[in-house]
C-alpha cells in the first residue's frame, strides 16, 4: 500500500512531498504516510502505530487530537471556516501573548513561520530607515529569500548549499555568522554596525539540531542592538511556549525588540505572528506605513485551537511536567549508549531535545560543529527504531519534542527499543 502512494506522490507532487524533510532524502528510504494521530501516537496507513517525538515540528505540545483542542475547534468549524473579518477570538489572543511575554506590546497575526519574519524584517528595515540583516548559520526562519542563506534544516539535509531562484540582490543585505560566536560579531558591528537594521536568531536553534544560544553570545547581541540602533529579533516560532510558558527569552532573562511565534500558538493549525515594542509594530499598516495582509491572517479556527492550547499549557506543573520526562528519555538515551560503547549526545532544554552522534569530546555550539555528526550511524539508528515502532525526524539537523501525551509507558518503551537496537 505505501509503495502505491509513493508512487502517486511522485506523479503529481514535486519530488512526491509538500515538504522538503518528508523525503526521507536524510534518512534514506521512503517516506511514511500517515493517517491519524492519537495523544503521543501516530498510526500509518498500514496501521502501525508509532511514538511519535516529532510533534508536526513542535507544535502539539499537547500531543495528537487533544480533546480540548479538538472540541474548541469543532464548535468554532460549526460557526464558520473563515471570514476575512474581525472576530473576539483573535483579540482574546493577542491580549493573552501580550501578557505571558512582556516584551510584546502589540502582536499582529499571520499565517506561518515564514510570514512572520519577512514581516519582522520589513518592519525593522522600516523603523530604523537601514537595510542590513545579521543572520547566524544553521537558523531557519522561513523560505523567503533574504534569509535563505546559509539556513540549516531541509536545506543541510537535502545538500542544498542555499537556494536557487533566489536573486544575488536579494542576498547581498544579509550578512551571516557562525552561530555563538561573539568575537565575530563584535567584530561585524565595528565595520558596518552602523548600516544593520537588524540582527534575528533562534534564541534555542532548533534547526541544526538543540544548540542554545550562550547567554553571553545573547546579551552582546542585545548590547550592540542598542548602540547601533539595530532591531533584535528572536525567532520563537518554535521555542515560543515550548520551552517554557514565555518562550525562551523568559528563560534567558533577555528582551528583544520582536519576536515571531507560530506552531503552538495555533495548536497544530496552520498560524504565525509577530510582535514587540509599541513603536515598532504600529508601524505596520493601517496605522503606519509598512503594508502586510492577509485573508486568513487570525482565521477563527487555528485562533481557536491555540487559546485552547494555551490555555492548558497556564496549568501548575506543566512545564516541570514536560521537563522531567525528557531528562529521563536523554538520561537513558546516554547511559544505554555508554553500555553499548556508542558514542552518542544528548541535550534538552524543557521538551526539546537533541540527539548527536559524534566523537567529538564536547556536545556541538554551532552549525559546523553539528556537520561532523556520523550520518551513517544516524541513519542506521534511524531505521532500526522505525521499525520498532518510534517516530524521529528524519534528519540528523532536527530536533525532537516530547508532548504532554507522553508517559513514563511511551519513555519505557523508546528505551527499551533503543537498547535492543542502537549496536
Amino acid at each position: 500500500m505505501l509503495n502505491t502512494w509513493w508512487s502517486r506522490a511522485q506523479a503529481v507532487i514535486p519530488g512526491g512531498v509538500n515538504s522538503p524533510v518528508r523525503s526521507f532524502k536524510g534518512v534514506g528510504g521512503e517516506p511514511l504516510f500517515f493517517k491519524q494521530g492519537q495523544g503521543a501516537y501516530l498510526i500509518d496507513i498500514n496501521d502501525k502505530r508509532y511514538i511519535d517525538y516529532v510533534g508536526s515540528w513542535g507544535p502539539l505540545i499537547l500531543g495528537h487530537a487533544h480533546p480540548e483542542v479538538v472540541e474548541a475547534v469543532k464548535s468554532a468549524a460549526e460557526k464558520g471556516l473563515s471570514f476575512g473579518a474581525s472576530t473576539t477570538a483573535e483579540v482574546e489572543l493577542a491580549e493573552l501573548i501580550t501578557r505571558l511575554m512582556p516584551s510584546i506590546e502589540r502582536f499582529r497575526l499571520v499565517n506561518s513561520g515564514t510570514e512572520s519574519t519577512m514581516t519582522a524584517l520589513r518592519l525593522a528595515r522600516a523603523y530604523t530607515k537601514k537595510q542590513k540583516i545579521l543572520k547566524f548559520e544553521g537558523c531557519y526562519h522561513g523560505h523567503h529569500d533574504a534569509l535563505l542563506a546559509k539556513a540549516g534544516s531541509g536545506i543541510a539535509t537535502l545538500g542544498i548549499p542555499d537556494s536557487a531562484g533566489v536573486p544575488p540582490a536579494l542576498v547581498e543585505s544579509t550578512l551571516t555568522l557562525p552561530f555563538n560566536d561573539i568575537e565575530k560579531v563584535k567584530s561585524l558591528f565595528q565595520r558596518e554596525g552602523d548600516q544593520i537594521a537588524a540582527i534575528i536568531i533562534e534564541p534555542i536553534a532548533g534547526n541544526m539540531n538543540c544548540i542554545p544560544a550562550k547567554k553571553e553570545f545573547l546579551n552582546v547581541l542585545r548590547e550592540l542592538a542598542d548602540a547601533h540602533a539595530s532591531v533584535l529579533i528572536f525567532d520563537e516560532v518554535i521555542t515560543g511556549f515550548r520551552v517554557a510558558l514565555g518562550g525562551a527569552q523568559s528563560l534567558y532573562n533577555i528582551k528583544p525588540d520582536l519576536t515571531t511565534l507560530g506552531k503552538i500558538i495555533g495548536g497544530g493549525l496552520p498560524i504565525g505572528g509577530v510582535g514587540g515594542k509599541k513603536e515598532i509594530m504600529d508601524l505596520l499598516a493601517p496605522k503606519g506605513p509598512v503594508y502586510q495582509a492577509g485573508t486568513l491572517s487570525g482565521n477563527p479556527i487555528s485562533v481557536t485551537a491555540g487559546l485552547a492550547t494555551l490555555k492548558i499549557l497556564q496549568n501548575p506543573d506543566v512545564y516541570s511536567q514536560l521537563e522531567n520526562l525528557t531528562k529521563t528519555l536523554m538520561q537513558g538515551f546516554e547511559r544505554i549508549s555508554k553500555e553499548k560503547g556508542i558514542s552518542l549526545k544528548t541535550r534538552h532544554i524543557g521538551s526539546m531535545f537533541g540527539l548527536f552522534f559524534t566523537e567529538e569530546i564536547g556536545l556541538p555550539n554551532n552549525y559546523e560543529e553539528v556537520k561532523k555528526g556520523n550520518l551513517k550511524l544516524f541513519q542506521t539508528f534511524y531505521h532500526h527504531m522505525l521499525g520498532e515502532g518510534i517516530y524521529f525526524a528524519p534528519s540528523m539537523y532536527e530536533v525532537g519534542f516530547v508532548s504532554l501525551a507522553h508517559t513514563e509507558k511511551e519513555i519505557d518503551a523508546t528505551l527499551k527499543a533503543i537498547k535492543s537496537n542502537l549496536t
